[in-house]
């Protein structure tokens, strides 16, 4: 069953960048940006990250953290942060339990070749833990500006 606005967002606990770890307990109190992205440091995944970091003082001046995932390790978000000077972190699932649970471990097709990977998703989660908004499919140009209306709208 997917998740819905309204649901309460699955709880997780994750190795972060950093040596950090990063779970959605420590974080109750803010809303929180989850955005969910295939791989690091490939074209769609970087300009991403970029628009995130880019409007990071805007989020935080709205109450939000912003937190990305991917099935990459901790050593390779180690890198990517550095690589483009990210200053939001970064969970590494590499077991994709969490992105299972967040129902964005999917199955994708390219040139007729079908395989298991991330479906970029972005999930704005309230104070209280609950799911008050998803963006499925997510198209890179623009969204980072529509997440931050969505968070400067909710309470």
């Amino acid at each position: 069953m997917p998740l819905e606005p309204g649901d309460a967002a699955p709880l997780f606990s994750l190795p972060g960048a950093g040596g950090e770890t990063i779970s959605l307990e420590t974080l109750r109190g803010h809303k929180i940006v989850l955005y969910f992205y295939p791989k690091d440091d490939t074209s769609g995944c970087t300009l991403e990250a970029q628009g995130f970091n880019a409007q990071a003082e805007a989020f935080a001046e709205a109450g939000a953290r912003v937190i990305g995932v991917s099935p990459d390790s901790v050593k390779s978000h180690d890198k990517f942060r550095a690589k483009y000077g990210l200053t939001f972190p970064l969970a590494s699932d590499e077991t994709k339990s969490m992105l299972e649970a967040y129902g964005v471990w999917v199955e994708k097709s390219m040139y007729g070749r079908k395989y298991m990977g991330v479906e970029r998703t972005t999930l704005l989660i309230d104070r209280e833990g609950g799911i008050a908004r998803i963006w499925r499919k997510v198209k890179v140009p623009g969204h980072v500006e529509e997440v931050l209306e969505a968070v400067r709208a909710l309470a």
